[in-house]
């Protein structure tokens, strides 16, 4: 093809992308969380034991998959007034069509129900989404939509012709249930998510939580949910539900309830007493005044993005920046996408130096997702381990470990979290790398508690175990890392194919980092 040909049609294309733009965004009321009150199961079961403890929220740490499915599935059949659902992915799978089956079946009941997507995933289920958003007691709005809702042409155009903009995501997860008890952290929702998959699985970590801590997660949402950037999906949509939509979905929901080889998930949220599974008394929930949400502000997607060495890039960075210069003896970081730029990396070893242990786990090339991701790590990998700090990588097929973080044929880590001398933990959305950092949002929640933290330092200790994970170390004589896990040790990324080794490599040399 000629070059002039060439040009003239990447010129047409890129002005048939630069024609689908969104349409005038309809204005809404501002619309807050309903009111807490006392009339429902969770308002009975849950404001006596908020009551024992003025002043504090209840918090728990929450690993296991099926136990997060079955908190988040229960707690949405007891509801009686509000769910409130933040989330960046909702799959179309078994676990996902679970639980939008007991989301439905709570407007049915009567609850109001607002769900906040983000589009980046939202886009390939927009019918099904506006049959849900047509029943009287469901709303859905989309974070940051594209203007083109379907077809992979337009869609790779408009991120040509608009990519600061569609290039920014809403990361939060949240799930709010009658402003009682909430579950935040990393966890999407879908199979993989909830150790369903008969694959990989991500390895993640939740927080439940109870007590004025519900508020301000509820305060978090609302601030979403009113943005400029939160559309309802019907403003989106050029196509309408037909009459039948909205059964059909929930005919199609049902099923999922129905099919073989599906019993024990199916089998989770089909206990007489659902509440049982949720009973805050009987948790072990840990009650504590000393927390902090720190959450980035919806307007971030829209905003110039900001260096990382600042201070404006993120609050949730500078909370954590905080929790760490406070640390005087260890940290451990858990963090499944990790590119600390050269500042970071230089503030760890500089922590190092300074007397601090300093522990970092994160995925192998073989168990991350985004090989990419990880060319943006091996960058500052040499500088981490030949100044001290304790590096390991998550293998692809765990051993069979005691504690709920481990346990899949195959796994990815997924959670999010950190600890600060044992006594201070974070769990929340955040990865550390520029992403995360720069251009989507995220939330998290840092709170103060020696048993929670040594609870999640128990689930560090194990997750870094040689069967679990392999240790890097630093070889002086030939200046680059290796990998052991008490079988030997190793001079290459172990178990990874020629695929992932080009992508990450090309990730090295590529000045991309901003973009991981």
């Amino acid at each position: 093809m000629p070059a002039l040909l060439r040009s003239l049609l990447l010129g047409a294309l890129l002005l048939l992308a630069g024609c689908a733009q969104l349409p005038a965004r309809p204005q809404l009321p501002y619309q807050a969380a309903l009111p807490v009150a006392e009339g429902t199961r969770l308002d009975a079961e849950v404001a006596p034991a908020v009551a024992r403890h003025p002043g504090a929220s209840g918090f728990r740490l929450v690993a296991d998959g099926m136990e997060a499915f079955a908190l988040r599935g229960h707690s949405a059949r007891s509801a009686g007034r509000s769910l409130d659902i933040q989330t960046y992915i909702w799959h179309d799978d078994l676990t996902g069509r679970l639980l939008a089956a007991e989301v439905l079946d709570a407007a049915d009941r009567g609850v109001q129900v607002r769900v906040l997507l983000d589009d980046l995933d939202a886009r390939a289920k927009s019918q099904a989404l506006l049959a849900l958003d047509s029943h009287p007691r469901i709303s859905i709005r989309i974070f940051n939509p594209l203007a083109t809702r379907d077809g992979m042409l337009g869609t790779a155009l408009e991120f040509a012709s608009d990519f600061e903009r569609v290039n920014r995501r809403a990361h939060n997860k949240s799930w709010i249930v009658d402003g009682r008890l909430a579950v935040a952290g990393g966890r999407n929702l879908g199979d993989e998510y909830f150790m369903a998959s008969p694959e990989a699985n991500f390895q993640d970590l939740d927080l439940l939580v109870a007590g004025p801590a519900v508020a301000a997660l509820a305060d978090a949402f609302d601030s979403y949910w009113n943005s400029e950037s939160a559309w309802p999906i019907r403003a989106l949509e050029p196509r309408k539900p037909q009459g039948e939509a909205l059964q059909a979905v929930r005919e199609s929901l049902r099923q999922s309830t129905s099919d073989a080889g599906k019993e024990a998930w199916v089998q989770a949220l089909g206990e007489p007493d659902a509440l049982a599974r949720i009973r805050v008394g009987h948790l072990g929930m840990r009650w504590t005044q000393q927390w902090q949400l720190l959450q980035d502000a919806p307007d971030k997607l829209v905003q110039q993005v900001q260096p990382i060495a600042g201070t404006d890039a993120s609050p949730i960075l500078a909370g954590l920046r905080s929790a760490m210069q406070s640390s005087q003896r260890e940290i451990a970081i858990i963090s499944p996408y990790f590119v600390p730029g050269e500042e970071g990396a230089n503030s760890l070893v500089a922590g190092v130096r300074g007397g601090l242990r300093i522990r970092i786990l994160t995925n192998s090339l073989a168990s991350n997702d985004v090989a990419a991701v990880h060319g943006g790590y091996v960058r500052h990998r040499g500088v981490l381990a030949r100044g001290g700090v304790e590096l390991w990588e998550m293998k692809p097929r765990p051993g069979r470990a005691q504690g709920s973080l481990l346990g899949s044929s195959g796994a990815r880590l997924h959670g999010k979290a950190a600890i600060f001398d044992r006594r201070t933990l974070f769990v929340g959305s955040l990865n550390l790398d520029p992403r995360s950092v720069q251009l989507n949002s995220e939330q998290g929640l840092l709170v103060t508690d020696e048993v929670l933290a040594a609870q999640l330092s128990a689930m560090f200790d194990n997750m870094t175990r040689p069967e679990n994970a392999w240790s890097i170390g630093w070889d002086p004589a030939r200046g680059r890392v290796s990998w052991s896990d008490g079988n030997g040790t190793l001079d290459r990324e172990p178990e990874a194919g020629l695929s992932r080794r080009v992508v990450a490599r090309l990730a090295y040399w590529l000045p991309v980092d901003p973009l991981l």
